[in-house]
């Protein structure tokens, strides 16, 4: 492998979601700010992405004073977004957003183009006019995320308008809007991971780390087994654990000269306050070292 594993340290951030919060109502226990952050301060980390709505201070000056005195900063937030529907004008609510990151100093808005509705265990079919409103409002927000001097991407998510492979290529298509590489998401819906970082790397601007058990990753295609579900199933493993190739997925990028963040993200559902043993830190404790043994 070509990466030297001290840029994937500089470079690698936190998530929330990796102690279980998350914007989904009834998600599971939602632990509370102080526990997650501190944790992530024990790791060394000294980066993360900000988390749903609600477990930071919505104040852009506030939420940057309290991640620094757990010295860390935001790099980057998840935002899902209505693209689609003729009847809503997205841009006032997206213009919202990359104001309060600007004056936040958060880097990275992180797209999900939403259904409308709570959860991602079930979509909508999108017809013809549905997926040119799509793709004309993915352009506006690029354009909207320059005069704020953002960076904006699209994360293709399990449960959003975006999910399967002939999406993500229908969105590089047509629009200019940069991708976010979510290994997990994009190997639930049947995007391989690997082949979109050697394809295409110069459409990928942020990168969310997640390994995944290929077996029940093919139950939620198969419609066996329903997103919120596998994920409490243990969809999601410790890096380096489960079927994604991480290493060639890094090593791909690396060669591409990319200089983004990569996000340790494995979504968890917890059922219990407190949870059993160390909790969510463990796991994401044995994904930060095996990307340090990267080699």
């Amino acid at each position: 492998m070509t990466e030297n594993p001290e840029v994937v340290r500089v470079r690698l951030a936190g998530a929330p979601i990796s102690w279980g919060v998350c914007e989904v109502p009834d998600w599971g226990v939602q632990l509370d700010r102080a526990r997650v952050l501190g944790e992530m301060r024990d790791l060394g980390l000294t980066a993360t992405e900000l988390g749903p709505p609600g477990f930071l201070p919505p104040s852009p000056e506030r939420r940057a004073a309290l991640l620094g005195e757990y010295g860390l900063r935001g790099i980057g937030g998840f935002v899902p977004i209505v693209l689609h529907d003729p009847a809503y004008d997205p841009i006032p609510e997206a213009r919202a957003m990359l104001r309060g990151f600007r004056d936040g100093g958060v880097e990275v808005a992180v797209l999900a183009a939403a259904t409308g509705a709570d959860g991602y265990d079930e979509r909508p079919e999108l017809d013809a006019a549905g997926w040119r409103r799509l793709l004309a409002n993915l352009t506006a927000v690029v354009k909207l995320a320059d005069e704020f001097g953002r960076l904006v991407t699209l994360h293709p998510h399990v449960g959003t308008m975006v999910e399967t492979g002939d999406e993500v290529r229908r969105v590089l298509d047509g629009s200019p809007i940069p991708l976010c590489l979510d290994t997990g998401h994009l190997l639930v819906g049947g995007t391989d991971p690997v082949e979109l970082a050697e394809r295409v790397p110069e459409r990928i601007a942020h990168v969310h780390l997640k390994d995944v058990d290929a077996a029940t990753a093919e139950r939620v295609r198969a419609g066996e087994l329903g997103y919120t579900e596998a994920v409490r199933a243990g969809l999601y493993r410790p890096l380096g654990e489960g079927d994604v190739d991480v290493p060639r997925i890094v090593a791909a990028l690396s060669a591409a000269g990319y200089g983004g963040w990569y996000v340790m993200e494995q979504d968890v559902v917890l059922t219990a306050e407190p949870p059993e043993g160390e909790g969510p830190v463990e796991n994401v404790r044995r994904s930060m070292s095996y990307l340090a043994d990267l080699a």
